[in-house]
């Protein structure tokens, strides 16, 4: 097994559906441009509320994947 090389990046996700939504919003947006994604870390949940109702809600990750070796 080699040693590997990871880059974090941060991210935000958003949905009108819940947590859950957001974050896969956020990986699966994010891994058309990123290659190698190995994991997440939800930083900060953040949301809109709109007459008294939650009206989406924002997932901060922090995102690693590994840089490829020459």
């Amino acid at each position: 097994m080699s040693d590997h090389v990871y880059k974090i990046v941060e991210i935000v996700g958003s949905s009108h559906l819940g947590v859950d939504d957001a974050i896969r919003n956020a990986i699966e947006t994010s891994a058309h441009t990123l290659r190698h994604i190995s994991w997440f870390e939800v930083v900060k949940t953040t949301g809109h509320v709109v007459d008294g109702k939650v009206a989406h809600v924002q997932v901060t990750l922090k995102v690693g994947f590994r840089i490829e070796s020459e």
